[in-house]
């Protein structure tokens, strides 16, 4: 435990403490979930900045988002008195927005207008003056990795910002950008929808099919009854393909058109690169036709219609209509599993930051979920280096049901918490399945819960995961018990073992690195490493050869004459292995 961890929990404040935290947290929970009832983009801004100000405290809050050309622009404010600051507009890389924008990461100053570690911009700090703004903070609105925005509190007097405030309004900044993609997802859903009955309005023949397209919408259908509709008004065959090509429906008056099995017509290609609709004919004088089922910039699948006839321009409308509804339906689908995963992700990352015991509260809302907390005794970590963890993350969620258990991210980690008996054949299972859906190395490391300190197995795990990556180990499943000879590293309750060992073996030698800014660890690694022939330590080191025989003289004087002996030499070396993989640890 560390000094201020001492000193706070010897504070006769630690039971307010508690009290004020977990308001804030209850306070974070409600915003968030009042965000999450909201639709329109500007009532979500309003609401976010409304709810940020009382969450937070300060003298005035407000949210900009980031503009095409990298500049900050200020969409939603409460708490301010000048009426020229909500017209604010910040250029690329200037301010604290700047550096928000920048790092991905909170940054604050007590005096803006007198602090120098910030660009400036004359036009920005023109308006803070009337304004009166002097301390300031700002967290990124993140949307996956992506920042879409700034999230800022200010105070009219200099002052620094804790730690906890920081935490607090980075966590409801989370919550926010989601409120806001979802806002601008509605939106974008909206508008998709007044396109299509626009153009329905302007086409009678295609009236009926939008009837039943919006049938299908409402009934909850998916794209087999809309192959089935398409087929029925416009003759011909229809497939349909979901966004990695694979065919989800086939329909047809008449099997022979319909294209062989694994095959895609160019048409299907050509219309994914335009997001739109492009049409082909191939030598058995058959005609392809198909559009791009997309959300926005994402593309969501095609759907193909194959006919013996030139498709007429309201055939085309119609299939682009058709293939608007399927992405309403697509995003229908995705809207609902995001919703449920993230109610799961939810109550994983409040298991993952409990203290044992479970209370009864999470018992009762993980049984709504057909969940058994009893039951979750493996905790399982995996990471890619090319791929996101929200990805690896939505797997594992997608996975869970199968162990009765949770999945999702926490503290960006794709994980997994599974009621199961073996901890090595799930982390093998995991693996196959991660390897062969995301095409890509993956690291899955297993860990068994003990007495519900979830926490614990999953800083072990994920530690572990690490480790692995240091060892140059990029694709494998394991426990964390494969990897117990390192169990100083990744454990954090031994760390203490580890400074110890430290201590007595080469802090010596890293303490005069540090005093003289000398290379004496490195160059004891390096004669270890060529197992003492000094040609080639020399050689890696690109010294001379009396600069090595002087720099082990100097860890002689240092370590003691016996630093060569056997088992001295050992530990030596293991205590150098620990210190390089530990540096690799602690290494953002």
């Amino acid at each position: 435990m560390s000094d201020a961890t001492e000193l706070r929990t010897s504070s006769p404040d630690l039971a307010s403490y508690r009290i004020r935290r977990e308001r804030e947290l209850s306070s974070l929970y409600a915003t968030a979930r009042s965000l999450t009832a909201l639709g329109e983009l500007d009532a979500v801004l309003d609401s976010i900045v409304r709810a940020a100000h009382e969450l937070i405290g300060t003298d005035f809050t407000y949210l900009s988002l980031l503009g095409p050309g990298g500049e900050l622009m200020l969409k939603a404010s409460q708490g301010t008195i000048s009426p020229t600051f909500n017209t604010a507009r910040v250029p690329s890389g200037t301010g604290v927005g700047g550096r928000v924008i920048a790092t991905g990461a909170p940054a604050w100053v007590s005096n803006y207008l007198k602090t120098r570690d910030v660009p400036h911009d004359r036009s920005f700090d023109d308006l803070v003056a009337p304004e009166g703004m002097v301390a300031l903070l700002g967290v990124p609105l993140l949307v996956g990795d992506e920042v879409i925005g700034v999230l800022f509190a200010a105070d009219r007097t200099e002052r620094p910002f804790e730690h906890d405030e920081v935490a607090l309004l980075s966590a409801f900044a989370d919550h926010a950008a989601i409120a806001l993609n979802n806002a601008r997802l509605y939106d974008e859903s909206r508008s998709a929808l007044k396109q299509l009955q626009a153009a329905f309005r302007t086409i009678e023949k295609a009236q009926s099919v939008h009837e039943s397209l919006t049938h299908v919408v409402l009934t909850g259908g998916g794209a087999d009854e809309i192959a089935r509709l398409l087929v029925d008004h416009l003759q011909g065959a229809v497939t349909v393909f979901d966004r990695a090509g694979a065919v989800t429906a086939r329909r047809s008056v008449d099997s022979r058109l319909l294209p062989p099995a694994g095959s895609s017509p160019e048409a299907v290609e050509r219309a994914r690169r335009s997001g739109r609709w492009a049409t082909t004919t191939d030598g058995t004088g058959r005609w392809h036709s198909a559009a791009a089922v997309r959300a926005g910039d994402t593309h969501l699948g095609a759907l193909l219609l194959t006919r013996t006839e030139e498709p007429t321009p309201v055939d085309i409308r119609t299939l682009e209509r058709a293939a608007q509804i399927m992405g309403l339906l697509v995003m229908k689908e995705t809207a609902v599993a995001e919703a449920e995963e993230r109610v799961n992700g939810e109550l994983l990352t409040e298991l993952l930051v409990a203290v044992p015991p479970v209370s009864p509260a999470h018992r009762a809302r993980a049984h709504a979920r057909g969940v058994d907390i009893t039951s979750l005794t493996v905790i399982v970590v995996a990471k890619s280096e090319t791929r996101y963890a929200a990805e690896i993350g939505r797997r594992l969620h997608a996975m869970s049901a199968e162990w009765n258990g949770l999945g999702g991210e926490h503290l960006g980690r794709a994980t997994l918490l599974a009621a199961a008996s073996d901890p090595a054949q799930l982390a093998r299972t995991v693996h196959l399945r991660l390897r062969r859906e995301l095409g890509s190395p993956v690291r899955v490391v297993a860990q068994t819960v003990t007495d519900d300190d979830w926490r614990r197995a999953f800083e072990t795990a994920g530690r572990c995961c690490d480790l692995m990556r240091s060892l140059g180990v990029t694709d494998r499943a394991a426990t964390a018990d494969a990897y117990a000879m390192f169990a100083l590293l990744f454990d954090t309750d031994r760390a203490q073992e580890l400074d110890r060992f430290l201590a007595d073996t080469v802090q010596p030698l890293l303490a005069y690195d540090a005093r003289r800014s000398t290379r004496l660890v490195a160059t004891l690694s390096a004669y270890f490493a060529h197992s003492g022939n000094l040609t080639r330590t020399a050689g890696t080191l690109h010294v001379h050869m009396n600069t090595l025989l002087k720099r082990l003289d100097r860890v002689g004087s240092i370590l003691g004459p016996d630093w060569r002996e056997p088992d001295r030499s050992l530990q030596l070396q293991v205590a150098l292995r620990l210190h390089d993989l530990r540096t690799q640890l602690d290494r953002p």
